[in-house]
């Protein structure tokens, strides 16, 4: 007998059993069975619309996080990676793509006018240029896909309303349909033979594909059968022809030859005098344009510089002016002697307890230069935002109103977590007060409250809150000028990207990687000082 049979006759079985591991129950096998289920479903449902809004980088993310969850959560390993994986998706999912996304937009040219492809431009411009032709015939339409085709392969069913004469057209031309094939009511094609009608509602849903259909009949003169609406069409005539080997476009009238040019940051079709058949363009790549705008053009340069200065005041101004507010208050009813300091504490964190919406709003009516509480306090009658200095005055006055409660809020909290004999040893060495606090009080205070000043920082820096609920970026001049006067860059970013004068989505998206790139630059250095700071203590 040898050991192994000795082993399976006396001994317990050495069969494999199935094994959850160490620490897997039942449930929890269950659970991750479910989990890598619906996330392996959802995104072969998301691949597709990826793949067909041609979103490369967003597929590439999501296949290389579905490929991690399963290599971690389907093997013993990897135990660490189990519970950081989660949180560094989600910090992946909500950090780092956007900025990722924000880069690729800031090397487009993304904005009014310049969303689609250069195929739908092209499409637009040339359908723009058809003539209708009240001469030649009009038809009702049906439109429908050949039985076993393509769902987007439509086929428009026309009927001439003259003659009564049934057509089949398509982007190859116009072809007769014998009236055997086809059922019609009140004068329209309601079935036909190896075609599905569509709905109107499926008609609605394809959109500018069907609007943008035409069926050739004179390929040579250009004249086609356009769609007009969802049930009719008619005959006309492309003024304008574009020949995709020569990538231009002709004139047919002048004979005059439209190229793709570079104007102002997009594309245009241009004959050699540089005149623009159509102001229509198209999404394209511009590399470093957008960044080359911001620092070449002479007014964006100046007007960014002087946003920039005032957008650095007002973070400095904010933090500053709030901590050291807040900690002349927190130093005043933190004296052992005062009476009724809970009242008082509790009555400074009021303006804290104030949504900052209605606070912004509030203080916004107190400038306002006809009714305003201040103009009537004071007997003046200043248009505090209708100059850009004294709205400036009146942004920073409602913002330290704002922000004073947070400092005093976290001064309070640092003075009382102070070691208290240190601050008996100080006194008993002979310290007097002004010595006591800024050698030992206002060190140690500042060890505590230094980062907060940091996030604050970065907070009012980018506080649009306060410039669009006070001012809305204004005053704003005459001359088009791209910022505001009370505007700082995350406010002039938001008019660039959504601005009634036309959005440009590159232009901003390149600002904000730069406002991006400065404000985590600041922080770092910030940050170093910190670290200087608790090194000394």
């Amino acid at each position: 007998m040898t050991l192994r049979q000795s082993a399976r006759a006396d001994g317990p079985s050495s069969e494999p059993k199935l094994a959850l591991g160490r620490t897997t129950s039942v449930p929890a096998l269950v659970a991750k069975i479910i989990f890598l289920g619906l996330m392996l479903g959802l995104a072969v449902a998301t691949v597709p619309a990826l793949i067909s809004m041609r979103s490369w980088m967003m597929l590439s993310i999501l296949i290389v996080t579905v490929a991690a969850a399963f290599a971690i959560y389907t093997t013993r390993r990897c135990v660490p990676a189990k519970y950081l994986f989660p949180g560094t998706f989600f910090l992946v999912l909500f950090l780092l793509v956007p900025v990722l996304y924000t880069i690729q937009i800031s090397t487009t040219n993304f904005g009014d006018g310049t969303r689609n492809s250069k195929s739908d431009a092209v499409s637009s411009i040339v359908a723009a240029s058809v003539v209708r032709d009240d001469s030649r015939p009009t038809y009702t339409m049906s439109v429908a896909v050949p039985e076993g085709s393509r769902a987007d392969d439509y086929v428009l069913l026309l009927v001439d309303r003259s003659s009564e004469a049934t057509y089949k057209g398509t982007s190859d031309g116009l072809s007769a349909l014998a009236s055997s094939q086809v059922t019609m009511e009140k004068g329209r094609i309601t079935a036909a033979e190896g075609y599905r009608i569509l709905t109107v509602q499926q008609v609605n849903s394809a959109g500018d594909a069907i609007t943008g259909m035409s069926v050739p009949v004179d390929s040579v003169k250009g004249v086609a059968i356009y769609p007009s609406g969802i049930s009719s069409a008619y005959t006309g005539t492309e003024n304008l022809v574009y020949d995709s080997a020569a990538d231009t476009i002709t004139d047919r009238s002048t004979r005059n030859a439209y190229s793709p040019k570079m104007v102002n940051g997009r594309y245009l079709f241009v004959d050699s005098q540089g005149k623009a058949v159509s102001q229509q363009s198209w999404l394209s790549s511009v590399g470093f344009a957008n960044y080359t705008t911001l620092f070449v053009n002479p007014s964006i340069r100046g007007q960014l510089l002087t946003t920039s200065l005032w957008t650095l005041f007002f973070a400095v101004f904010s933090v500053a002016g709030t901590f050291l507010a807040g900690l002349l208050i927190a130093l005043l009813f933190d004296e052992p002697r005062m009476m009724g300091r809970k009242v008082y504490r509790s009555l400074m964190v009021i303006p804290y307890a104030v949504p900052t919406f209605i606070g912004f709003l509030i203080w916004s009516t107190f400038f306002n230069k006809d009714f305003g509480l201040v103009n009537q306090i004071t007997g003046l009658h200043l248009d505090w935002f209708g100059n850009a200095s004294l709205a400036k005055i009146a942004v920073c006055t409602a913002n330290l109103w704002a922000g004073i409660p947070y400092m005093f809020l976290i001064s309070t909290g640092a003075l009382q977590s102070l070691p208290k004999d240190v601050v008996e040893a100080a006194r008993v060495d002979g310290a007097g007060p002004l010595r006591l606090f800024f050698q030992i009080k206002m060190p140690l205070l500042l060890v505590s409250v230094a980062p907060l000043l940091v996030s604050s920082f970065a907070f009012n820096f980018n506080n649009y809150n306060a410039i669009a609920l006070m001012t809305k970026g204004g005053p704003f001049s005459s001359d088009g000028s791209l910022f505001g006067g009370t505007d700082i860059l995350i406010s002039g970013i938001y008019r660039l990207a959504f601005g009634g004068s036309g959005a440009r989505f590159g232009l901003a998206a390149a600002v904000s990687v730069l406002l991006f790139l400065v404000t985590a630059l600041m922080a770092i250095i910030q940050f170093g000082y910190t670290r200087k700071l608790e090194e000394v203590i």
